[in-house]
């Protein structure tokens, strides 16, 4: 689509999505893209501004990755942040080295006022810092427009050249004026009017993929989950009958999910979709025997996916298109170029090299999660199916740690029934981005009836977020997690240990595996 577009080149930082989120917030369309994207492609895409990302790098160490240097001669307004903004002083000239002091976390950072970044913040602000190196003196013709007591440049600008940089992490929620500086740089610098609206991408990707498909069939896959759903109610609305949706119940769905998904989308539901549910159980415990390595059983549960939708078009006929609830955090976590690869996402990195299909339609692929929803909310989509839980395709495979049994598979599901249903009814869901039981492969002594024990842990999640990039773990109430762990260890066997998992994203991910 011909819209006003702003690029974040990857350095190997682990904001790259955030930062792209953030200037989404700002209703300007953004992509991720790696840092040695070429000048002819850049050109081609005519963005209105770049953005570098940080990264784990020294710009000037032996693994130093470094961008064309002509990139700043295109006249397109660019922002370095972090490492980004090392690399922009070490092209252009300035110096970078190893900080006599390193920062880390909250600093007050004292910003030039009449900086174009800093417009409208205060003289001195709190910002996350994150950093080993520092910019030591700034290229020519640039000036210093931030600095702390440990850092004389912190943040730096030449208007002329359109290039500015901070040394800080603007996209993070511990800058307490980030946005505000983000804003400036989108809307004040690059000159971005804010047309990226919710209501106009649904309408045009109708449109997309009603000429896409023309007379063709269309098969979609689906889970059930928010993604997919969404994709599943775009479709129908686009062509209508000549769509089918396949439901694979693989046996690793949350307790009583798969009558729940049938109840809303087979032929007693709301929606005229042909519907057709496949019941695959067994076949999934088989493949996963043995497997006991997250990315192998990511893998093995995307390929056997593929080939049920594969065997269930061969029954319906000639099928052209498969449809994905692929979103752009699970495009970005499974490798974007040379980035790290975060974990495969099964309808994304867990494809096998041979799919037989004409094309995959992927209608929500470049959208984060509170887009998605946006987007349901947009198609009409009752908000209790558009705000319900995330599950991941992958399902219950990456909430047991270790090998996947039928078993295992019943004590997570009755356990993080219990969960949920305890967390729902004391109130404490409002505000949850996501929480779930997982099972751990940790065995450890206990004591029931007077007798020894050698049973499972179950780890209970939750998490506070929104998009689902970074997220905090979330402080259930004492008297709550009480009531959940006495309901598990006595409900369900095999389990005779709950913990709580307090870690945020990052370092960790909200999934287990």
């Amino acid at each position: 689509m011909n819209r006003e577009k702003v690029i974040v080149l990857d350095f190997g930082g682990q904001y790259n999505q955030l930062i792209a989120r953030r200037v989404r917030e700002c209703n300007v369309y953004c992509e991720v893209y790696p840092y040695d994207l070429s000048l002819d492609k850049i050109k081609e895409m005519n963005p209105k501004g770049i953005i570098f990302t940080g990264g784990p790098n020294s710009v000037y160490g032996e693994g130093a990755v470094l961008c064309d240097r002509d990139i700043f001669s295109l006249g397109i307004p660019i922002m370095g942040i972090c490492y980004g903004a090392q690399a922009m002083a070490h092209l252009l000239g300035g110096k970078v080295t190893t900080a006599p002091v390193s920062e880390y976390g909250k600093t007050e950072v004292a910003v030039d006022q009449n900086a174009a970044l800093f417009a409208g913040v205060s003289k001195k602000t709190i910002c996350w810092m994150s950093h080993t190196d520092y910019i030591e003196k700034a290229p020519a013709q640039f000036r210093v427009t931030a600095h702390t007591p440990v850092c004389p440049v912190a943040g730096m600008e030449c208007p002329e050249k359109k290039l500015y940089a901070v040394q800080f992490h603007p996209e993070v929620m511990h800058t307490a004026e980030g946005m505000t500086m983000l804003r400036n740089f989108v809307m004040n610098i690059c000159g971005c009017s804010g047309d990226w609206k919710m209501d106009a991408f649904v309408e045009t990707t109708i449109q997309a993929i009603r000429t896409k498909v023309g007379n063709g069939k269309v098969l979609c896959a689906l889970s059930g989950g928010v993604d997919s759903s969404v994709a599943a109610v775009m479709l129908a609305k686009a062509v209508g009958r000549q769509l089918t949706c396949v439901f694979v119940d693989h046996g690793l769905l949350r307790k009583n999910e798969g009558d729940e998904v049938e109840a809303v989308f087979g032929p007693e539901g709301p929606y005229d979709l042909n519907f057709i549910r496949v019941n695959a159980q067994e076949r999934f415990y088989e493949k996963l025997a043995g497997a006991t390595e997250p990315e192998q059983k990511r893998k093995i549960i995307g390929e056997e996916f593929i080939r049920v939708f594969e065997e269930e078009a061969k029954k319906i006929g000639a099928v052209d298109f498969l449809v994905q609830g692929t979103i752009y955090p699970d495009v970005i976590e499974s490798g974007l170029g040379k980035s790290a690869v975060i974990k495969s996402h099964h309808n994304v990195g867990g494809l096998p090299d041979y799919v037989d299909f004409k094309e995959i339609i992927e209608p929500l692929r470049m959208l984060f999660k509170d887009e998605v929803r946006k987007a349901g909310l947009e198609l009409g989509i009752p908000e209790h199916l558009v705000f319900r839980q995330p599950f991941p395709g992958p399902g219950l495979g990456i909430r047991i740690i270790g090998e996947v049994t039928a078993e295992k598979v019943r004590m997570v599901q009755e356990a993080d029934y219990i969960y949920r249903e305890e967390i729902a009814r004391a109130g404490v869901d409002k505000g949850l981005g996501q929480y779930f039981a997982a099972l751990t492969n940790m065995r450890s002594v206990g004591v029931m009836g007077d007798e020894r024990t050698y049973d499972y842990a179950v780890a209970l999640r939750a998490v506070e977020t929104s998009d689902f990039m970074t997220a905090e773990a979330a402080q259930i109430p004492w008297e709550v997690l009480g009531k959940v762990t006495n309901r598990i260890v006595n409900e369900v066997k095999g389990v005779n240990r709950v913990l709580y998992d307090c870690t945020g994203k990052p370092p960790a991910t909200v999934e287990l595996e």
